[in-house]
Formats: structure tokens, C-alpha cells, sequence
């Protein structure tokens, strides 16, 4: 496929996505092509992502700070360099025990995380 018939920007500079307030004490900058979506986070000391599932399978990597994450029975706390693999429909939850920074991946694309502001 050509480049030029494609309807997405191929580079994109992170100073120029929005900043969105996802829950309280989570910021995210988020990115999408078309399968997949990328979000960059930044999230509060004590900010929690309460225990949810969905069909997309998720790759977070932890950029610093500490957060303890459940996926399934399976719990632990990550820290920098840490990264962790969640299969899609697993339920998860998470807790900042820091202020953390995190990159996630998601595929196929979240559409329920697309923002107007954010897209072109």
C-alpha cells in the first residue's frame, strides 16, 4: 500500500498529543493507527484502575516508577524496566504505589479510547 493513500499521519511528535484525564490521577497522551493503539500515561501516586477486562490484548511497560499490578490470580509489583503482558478478556486492576510513568500498547485498536482532538 502506498503512503500516500493512507489516512493517518506516520509521524507524530508526543508535545503535540492532548493530554486527557482517563480517571482520576491517570493523564494519558494517546496515539492510534489502524490496528493498533499506543498510550502513554502518567499517573499519580495512589491513583488506582479499578478491575476491568476487555478484548484487546495489552503490553504495559513501566517507564519508572512502582505499580502493583493484578492480572488474573497472578499479582505483583512492577517497577522501571518491568513489563508485563496482559492476554485479551483477563480481568486486571492496578495501583500506583508511585508516581509512574507506563507505555501500553494495545491491539486491535481501542476505539472506545479515541479522541477527536487527538486524531489526524
Amino acid at each position: 500500500m502506498e503512503l500516500n493513500n493512507m489516512n493517518m499521519k506516520v509521524f507524530n511528535e508526543l508535545s503535540d498529543i492532548k493530554e486527557v484525564e482517563i480517571m482520576p490521577g491517570l493523564h494519558a497522551k494517546i496515539l492510534h493507527s489502524k490496528n493498533q493503539t499506543i498510550v502513554f500515561w502518567r499517573i499519580e501516586e495512589g491513583a488506582d484502575l479499578p478491575a476491568h477486562s476487555h478484548p484487546h490484548e495489552q503490553i504495559s511497560i513501566i517507564n519508572s516508577g512502582d505499580f502493583k499490578l493484578r492480572i488474573g490470580n497472578k499479582e505483583r509489583v512492577l517497577s522501571t524496566g518491568s513489563i508485563a503482558i496482559i492476554p485479551s478478556n483477563v480481568e486486571h486492576e492496578a495501583k500506583a504505589l508511585t508516581y509512574c510513568e507506563i507505555t501500553d500498547v494495545f491491539n486491535p485498536c481501542r476505539e472506545d479510547l479515541k479522541y477527536s482532538e487527538n486524531e489526524g
